[in-house]
């Protein structure tokens, strides 16, 4: 018989990118007396993955509870970039309901729009949590009809469109009902979750049914499997079976059980409808099966996973200086590495190619692909990849292609530059508006290809004042050629190290990205040429000595400092016969023929066949 957990609440808390999740989980930990008062907390105690520290983005949905009067409240804090997306698709299986945070002077952004829309196909009820109610541009009033409005435009029905709104500042730790109460503490919040979100309701005697959403690894204990129970009470050391994707049943025995408790898992004995748990002794299990009884094994729908927009090849390091600056070098490491994040990581795909050194990973954009290409180097792995390329699809003999939703914050004075630039990547303006001050927003819907390498050239076009998001909005018919970068590479001219004299030469000719004393190859990238063509230069050439002195040549060479190249720059700048070299040192981009040679004669039968 159905029955209802009124002591449990489960909730996760979406929204867009630094609209400020995380710190509103700092502050319901806080303030449910989970920390003593001496402890010293860290913020932003969610973002335990150090790139997600270094970034201050959250990039992998995370659990932990807080008991209010008595009353559990299980959270999963999720991220806010679109291209973490399927960790927030997934983990919405998990709860009753959802606070959707939002700006209060950005208002509801491409990835508010998604996770909402996510939720309310789950007939999930929302509490509207209007933060950072402290800025000085605040626009409260606005914000709360542009949230009725995103409402009406996903279709909420009646009950999902009287949701409640708390208005909060997360960073000083207070929330309210209404903008003129006094309040200096989050009990609203708590207040709003206990009386608005379900609890959840279930068959305690019922076959047992777990979903795994989450996994995670401890090297004592192994895999941990983390998901929810939907019915029936789950006991350990227990058998039962697993439904495996495929269809096929796995018999398995539970060695531990865990039920979060502020940031510590705490074991239990057993744990029933309701509650969000993590278990061990399955190893291979995997997100989106299900955890059930034995004798009546039942697996739960699963929610789909919206599929990958970009792919990359990821193939072993092969360039002279291969194998000098990583532990893990083999195509055997490498190929372990991808299948293993292909486990947990849902929205990523991993698919072998023919050749045994290289793999097709396909992923949601451009920095999904690189948080895992950043995670591979700071583990000691050594590897290439290519240019991102965007994955095409036929539907009834069209050519269809991923376009985003794009929302762009600018000052006035760049809007002219910023239209220009989106009209010729085939970005097609679809409204704009003032903001307060000079501030204007522009929406666009533009091809995933025109977003490509955009963002560098956009900040600097705006000199740094200016906010692009965007978020995977469908798949439309073929829009047509997009022009790509129209400079060309400065590439070594030979094997050595870079001095002075050659790049001072060398920078005459473009913008370098390496500095003197630098180990190059031939074919190594070490700058942008000021034309359309690539142009090999000697940055090894040393000066000639002769006995001869003149008033000008002991004259002091002065270099212009050399472009920083981030691991994003790298990977927007290389054309589509060039590689990034990834090592836990270096980033270095090369052409993929290195030979000079080779390239002229390849580039000869080409414009012969042209």
């Amino acid at each position: 018989m159905n029955t209802k957990r009124n002591n449990i609440r489960n909730i996760a808390i979406i929204a867009h990118v630094d609209h400020g999740k995380t710190t509103l989980v700092d502050g319901m930990l806080k303030q449910s007396g989970i920390f003593r008062q001496n402890q010293k907390v860290e913020e932003r105690i969610m973002d335990s993955n150090e790139i997600e520290r270094e970034r201050g983005i959250t990039i992998l949905a995370k659990n932990t509870a807080v008991t209010y009067n008595g009353i559990k409240i299980n959270i999963i804090d999720t991220p806010g970039h679109a291209d973490f997306g399927g960790e927030v698709e997934r983990v919405l299986k998990m709860v009753d309901g959802v606070l959707l945070l939002v700006d209060a002077f950005e208002g509801p952004m491409p990835q508010t729009r998604f996770v909402l829309k996510k939720a309310l196909a789950l007939d999930l009820p929302a509490i509207v949590v209007i933060n950072k109610i402290d800025r000085p541009d605040a626009r409260v009033n606005q914000v709360l009809d542009e949230i009725l409005e995103l409402f009406i435009d996903l279709g909420a029905n009646d009950s999902q469109i009287e949701f409640p709104v708390i208005y909060a500042s997360a960073r000083d730790g207070y929330a309210k009902l209404d903008l003129n109460d006094t309040s200096n503490d989050l009990k609203p919040l708590f207040e709003a979750i206990i009386n608005y979100v379900p609890a959840p309701v279930g068959d305690p005697d019922a076959p047992v049914q777990v979903l795994i959403t989450t996994l995670d690894y401890d090297e004592y204990v192994g895999r941990i499997a983390i998901g929810r129970v939907f019915r029936g009470t789950i006991i350990v050391g227990q058998e039962y079976a697993v439904c495996k994707k495929d269809g096929s049943i796995e018999k398995v025995k539970i060695s531990n059980l865990f039920e979060f408790n502020g940031l510590k898992r705490e074991p239990a004995e057993s744990a029933t409808v309701g509650d969000i748990i993590a278990v061990t002794g399955i190893e291979d299990i995997e997100i989106g099966e299900t955890i059930a009884d034995a004798e009546k094994p039942e697996p739960v729908p699963y929610v789909n996973i919206d599929e990958p927009t970009l792919s990359m090849i990821f193939s072993v390091n092969n360039s002279p200086f291969a194998g000098k600056e990583g532990e893990y070098i083999t195509s055997r490491h490498l190929r372990d590495r991808l299948f293993k994040e292909a486990r947990s990581n849902v929205s990523l795909r991993v698919e072998e190619t023919d050749s045994p050194d290289k793999f097709k990973v396909s992923g949601r954009g451009e920095l999904h692909l690189s948080v895992l290409i950043e995670t591979m180097r700071r583990e000691g792995f050594e590897f290439q990849v290519s240019k991102p390329t965007v994955i095409m699809k036929e539907v009834n003999g069209k050519i269809m292609e991923p376009i985003e939703s794009v929302v762009i914050d600018v000052p006035e004075a760049y809007v002219g530059i910023v239209m220009e630039k989106m009209g010729m990547r085939r970005g097609q303006l679809l409204s704009m508006e003032n903001l307060s001050g000079n501030s204007v927003r522009l929406e666009f819907e533009i091809p995933t290809r025109g977003l490509l390498g955009y963002r560098s050239e956009f900040i600097t076009d705006t000199k740094g004042e200016g906010i692009i998001n965007s978020v995977f909005a469908g798949f439309a018919p073929y829009k047509g050629d997009i022009p790509t970068r129209n400079r060309g590479s400065l590439i070594a001219f030979e094997t050595g190290e870079s001095n002075t004299y050659g790049l001072y030469n060398a920078q005459e000719r473009g913008t370098l990205f390496i500095g003197p004393q630098t180990k190059v190859y031939e074919g190594m990238i070490v700058g942008e040429n000021s034309r359309p063509d690539d142009l090999d230069i000697n940055v090894c050439k040393k000066k000639h000595i002769t006995n001869l002195r003149s008033s000008t040549a002991e004259e002091t060479l002065r270099l212009t400092p050399p472009k920083e190249m981030t691991l994003e720059k790298c990977l927007e700048f290389i054309a589509d016969d060039e590689l990034l070299e990834v090592t836990p040192k270096s980033l270095r981009m090369r052409k993929a023929v290195l030979s000079r040679q080779d390239r002229q004669k390849m580039k000869g039968r080409t414009s012969k066949v042209n």
